[in-house]
């Protein structure tokens, strides 16, 4: 029987391969990415209460309690806008290889939320992405807008898993789920209402779009979010964005196979890649050596 951390911990990264799938989904629709985060996170939605009405998971909640949920949702719902604009504007990879920093963000992050003591060697994994970073910003110059987008993304991703690093721990993934992503689709809906978007062409869609859409609202929104909210309960949320620098490794390799060429970098931007792909590595084996000599 599997514990639940290294449970917890094989899960992750399964979301994570779905989530470095995502990428690649975001780049086969063909819509912008307002009404894409706004079409996904409303089928989620959909999809979440329909699975919380046939089971009666009870929702009652503190308000404080929601209002923080509709905050957190509009957080991710900023969060997907930035990464699938950068996509858009940029490609797959050089957008999953920036959103990597998220890990130096949580590292600065976590323990003013947290109260704990700044860990050395998170830190020092975090400047690790950050040089890896540096590299592909200087050789990936002509994909500036994309880099600034993801790295945006990046620190609404950390901002996120602090959030709900606290939450994941007292009320059930579902319901939380729900909740936040209501939340984003309220805070998109407002937006989109107040600056008259909400048109019938924002409707038009085409089958193609319908169909990724739902593959992305329903497996790698609805599943992949109800699970990364649970693993949250058993491991920290430093683990979980440290774990989420696979993505790019999942998401690049997709990609490749997908659109070849178009995806096709120069040396230097797999060197600064690969840097971030180490300290993944390097932080797993640390915490392992760390566990055991306590």
């Amino acid at each position: 029987m599997l514990g639940d951390n290294l449970k917890s911990y094989l899960q992750l990264h399964f979301i994570v391969f779905i989530w470095g799938f995502t990428a690649v989904i975001g780049a086969l629709i063909s819509l912008d990415a307002l009404p894409l985060v706004w079409f996904r996170m409303s089928i989620a939605v959909l999809l979440v209460l329909l699975y919380i009405i046939v089971k009666r998971i009870p929702l009652k909640i503190p308000p404080k309690t929601i209002i923080g949920f509709l905050i957190a949702g509009l957080v991710i719902a900023l969060h997907w806008l930035t990464f699938f604009k950068a996509i858009k504007v940029s490609n797959v990879s050089v957008t999953l290889a920036c959103l990597s920093t998220g890990a130096f963000f949580t590292a600065l992050l976590e323990p003013l939320f947290f109260g704990r003591k700044v860990i050395w060697y998170e830190v020092l994994f975090g400047l690790f992405v950050v040089g890896g970073l540096y590299i592909i910003f200087k050789f990936e110059g002509n994909y500036f807008e994309g880099i600034v987008l993801a790295l945006t993304s990046a620190f609404l991703s950390a901002c996120f898993s602090i959030i709900n690093g606290k939450y994941a721990k007292e009320y059930d993934p579902t319901v939380i789920t729900l909740y936040e992503l209501f939340g984003g689709v309220f805070f998109l809906s407002l937006y989109l209402l107040f600056t008259g978007s909400f048109t019938p062409e924002f409707f038009v869609v085409s089958s193609n779009d319908w169909i990724w859409l739902f593959v992305l609202g329903s497996f790698c929104t609805a599943y992949a979010f109800i699970v990364s909210v649970q693993v949250m309960k058993f491991l920290s949320p430093y683990t979980v964005m440290l774990t989420i620098n696979m993505e790019p490794v999942y998401g690049i390799i997709l990609a490749l196979l997908v659109f070849n060429d178009k995806e096709k970098m120069s040396w230097t931007f797999y060197l600064g890649a690969a840097i971030i792909i180490t300290t993944v590595i390097l932080n797993g084996i640390l915490k392992k050596y760390t566990k055991t000599a306590k």
